[in-house]
């Protein structure tokens, strides 16, 4: 292990990792954080961003000196959960929040058993994702504006890695 990824795990380990209700001050937080990446920074159409999925999904913050820094949804669907609207604030990127909250969430599937995880990625996270054990299905597609592929952590030998 290097120096960089022992601090990365250890500035991870100091957030804190709630699941919140949906429109609570945290997950409002959360929602103000994802229109911050999502429609500022990355250019999404807001109504594209916002969708009816937020009235029955789980949500998951990462909460560091108070503030909500990282942010992602779970959809229970019949065939999988799906894993969504992933997002940190900029100045905390890099620190290992995103795998924090992922494994958190799979983590509480799991404890519900559910184990079976899908998502879509923007293609320039394939490896990110592929790290926690997704593999990427199907053509690319246009998601927001930016190019995207499925994912999913089950039935991968009808997958095709790309890394």
């Amino acid at each position: 292990m290097t120096a960089g990824v022992a601090l990365a795990i250890a500035r991870a380990m100091q957030t804190t990792i709630l699941i919140v209700p949906p429109f609570s001050t945290l997950c409002n937080a959360a929602f103000a954080l994802r229109r911050e990446v999502f429609v500022w920074e990355q250019k999404v159409p807001e109504e594209e961003e916002n969708d009816a999925d937020d009235l029955t999904a789980t949500h998951f913050v990462s909460v560091e000196q108070g503030e909500v820094v990282g942010t992602l949804r779970l959809l229970d669907k019949p065939e999988h959960i799906k894993i969504g609207r992933v997002a940190v604030r900029l100045s905390f990127r890099g620190q290992g929040i995103a795998k924090a909250l992922i494994l958190a969430a799979m983590d509480h599937a799991k404890a519900q058993g559910r184990d079976r995880f899908y998502l879509t990625a923007q293609s320039d996270k394939l490896g990110f994702y592929e790290k926690l054990g997704f593999v990427a299905f199907g053509p690319e597609f246009q998601d927001g504006g930016m190019p995207h592929r499925a994912m999913r952590t089950y039935d991968i030998e009808t997958a095709t890695l790309t890394s």
